[in-house]
């Protein structure tokens, strides 16, 4: 990195920091400035800040990697949530203001009792405390691997930095800087898309680029098929999607809390719909700057494997010439597939769309991955814990090896304020969870206000350090991404369930859905052990026996407090 790098990085993480300090300073006086920001927040705020809480730095390096392995198919994961958002408008987003809550699960005591109010929020701190310490880890590990900066300082900074501005101005300080990480974001990938077409061959339109990426089979956008071995279609989308977003948007505290900062429930319901609208063509745009990276290694020199880590395992391994000969090989195909391409786009430009060059660069792509698959082998046979899937590193190495002076430094800020979004959001709602609906519930109601802001900020440091010691430890875990992801399916659906029998299953009572619950989750567990269903879809299971186990019982073994009720 050059120096001008660093003076961008530094300059716009340090403004971030300082803007959400400065404009929140004085504005933790009560529990419901410092939780619900005194409902002030407008309803594009809101939205902007959905979207950044969701936006985390994975979303950045991971996703347009995806793209550049396996095409545009992983958008259709979206489909279901402006399904969700419509949902979330109509019933949770009335309901959760009627009752004036500071947290989702407060409206649980009210419709059940103390006890499912109180399972509820434990089985979300456990779940959101893991993917806290990830939203800091995952960058972390990824930029620590590219740039050789130290792993625990680099955890540090980006804990810090959040703890900062989320300890002094509670959710009014997460908005706003939300809305400042959002635009950094969004204008450093749109600098990025416009220059890697400036980067391509002087002859290429945008029209020659798309056909390239279709003859590679990156355009495959609606999958309609129903087989169950194919992960993203139109159908688990606008299912399985739509469960995942529900819970998510719905009962997820780090989300609930960016709407209930809103002015009105019609301003928080249009943050909620602005978010549905822009989602999914946000995450098509992501993923279509994945596809033009893909097309601009098509005439530029690509590493056999993008991690940085596996590189070094291998020299030093025995297997070191054989990896050096699949380099060779590449490197070789590589000038093939360059010379190809550059003849296809020839025919593109007289209008000709050559059938027998498309199937040769098919051909030529299947080359390429069959090296691939022989260079993970040997990577993993020097090393049989490395992680051989690179495709976290293929956006890092295009930043980094590609990009001009001034704009690394742009593109790591983005990768960083996605970060710093994502943790301070989830540091935000485990502090007010904790505070609102373990800590409150069990001290005297007497205590000042003063005392549970107070508390809401220990609450805020605690959780700050605890992901930061998370994710100094990650290293522990071969697969720490897809042990949080299988965290979040596991205990998600459960939680969702209690909500929705909630809203719509009246006739269920307190013990009923607290025992349905338990039994569910339990139920869950033993899934998941067994391994009879990929862990996506705990999240769909969970959420049908909880509401399933809360009505039989309820039916049967607690009749009688029903009746006495009525």
């Amino acid at each position: 990195m050059q120096q001008i790098d660093w003076i961008v990085l530094g300059v716009t993480l340090l403004f971030i920091v300082i803007y959400g300090v400065w404009k929140t300073r004085g504005s933790a006086k009560n529990v419901e400035e410092y939780i619900l920001g005194n409902n002030e927040t407008p309803w594009w705020t809101v939205g902007l800040s959905v979207m950044a809480t969701q936006a985390s730095a994975i979303t950045f390096l991971s996703t347009p990697g995806q793209a550049y392995h396996d095409g545009m198919g992983f958008v259709q994961f979206y489909f279901g949530l402006p399904i969700a958002m419509v949902v979330i408008c109509t019933t949770f987003i009335p309901i959760y203001h009627k009752l004036k809550v500071f947290t989702a699960y407060e409206y649980l005591e009210q419709r059940f009792d103390v006890k499912t109010r109180s399972l509820a929020a434990i089985l979300f701190l456990v779940q959101r405390g893991l993917g806290t310490g990830l939203t800091i880890y995952a960058p972390s590990i990824i930029l620590s691997s590219i740039l050789g900066w130290n792993l625990t300082h680099l955890n540090i900074i980006i804990g810090t930095l959040v703890i900062i501005y989320t300890f002094t101005g509670g959710t009014k300080a997460v908005n706003v800087t939300q809305k400042q990480q959002i635009f950094v974001i969004m204008f450093g990938m749109f600098v990025t898309f416009f220059l890697i077409l400036h980067l391509l061959p002087n002859d290429m339109s945008f029209g020659n680029a798309m056909h390239i990426a279709g003859a590679n089979d990156k355009m495959n956008i609606v999958d309609f098929s129903f087989d169950p071995e194919t992960r993203y279609t139109f159908w688990s989308g606008i299912t399985g999607g739509f469960f995942l977003a529900l819970s998510y948007f719905g009962t997820d505290q780090s989300q609930v809390g960016r709407y209930l900062s809103g002015k009105s429930i019609r301003e928080s319901q249009m943050g909620l719909i602005m978010n549905g609208f822009l989602k999914v063509p946000m995450q098509f745009f992501i993923l279509l700057t994945g596809v033009m990276v893909f097309v601009f290694f098509q005439f530029n020199t690509v590493p056999l494997n993008f991690n940085p880590n596996n590189k070094i395992a291998i020299e030093k391994s025995p297997y070191k010439a054989e990896y050096h000969k699949l380099e060779k090989q590449l490197s070789d195909l590589s000038e093939e597939k360059k010379e190809f391409n550059l003849l296809y786009i020839d025919h593109l430009n007289q209008n000709y769309d050559n059938p027998i060059l498309r199937n040769k660069l098919i051909a030529i792509s299947g080359k390429e991955k069959d090296l691939r698959d022989q260079a993970k082998e040997l990577i993993t046979k020097a090393d049989k814990k490395a992680e051989t899937n690179d495709k976290d590193y293929v956006f890092i190495h295009f930043i980094l090896n590609y990009l001009p002076k001034g704009l690394i430094g742009l593109l790591l800020a983005v990768i960083l304020s996605a970060a710093m979004s994502s943790t301070a959001s989830g540091l935000n709602a485990l502090a007010s969870t904790t505070a609102i609906d373990i800590y409150k519930r069990n001290v005297s109601k007497d205590k000042s206000e003063k005392h549970f802001v107070n508390a809401t900020k220990f609450f805020t440091l605690l959780w700050g350090i605890i992901a930061i010691l998370f994710a100094c430890v990650g290293t522990l875990f071969e697969n720490l991404i897809q042990l949080v992801n299988i965290v979040g399916s596991v205990f998600y659906g459960t939680v969702l369930g209690i909500f929705l029998v909630g809203f719509y299953v009246k006739y269920v009572q307190a013990k009923a859905i607290f025992c349905g619950a338990v039994i569910s989750q339990l139920t869950i567990f033993y899934i998941f052990y067994m391994d009879v269903v990929s862990f996506l879809w705990l999240n769909f299971i969970g959420a049908m026996l909880t509401i399933i186990l809360s009505v039989i019982l309820q039916m049967i073994v607690f009749r009688k407090d029903n009746l006495q009720t009525e």
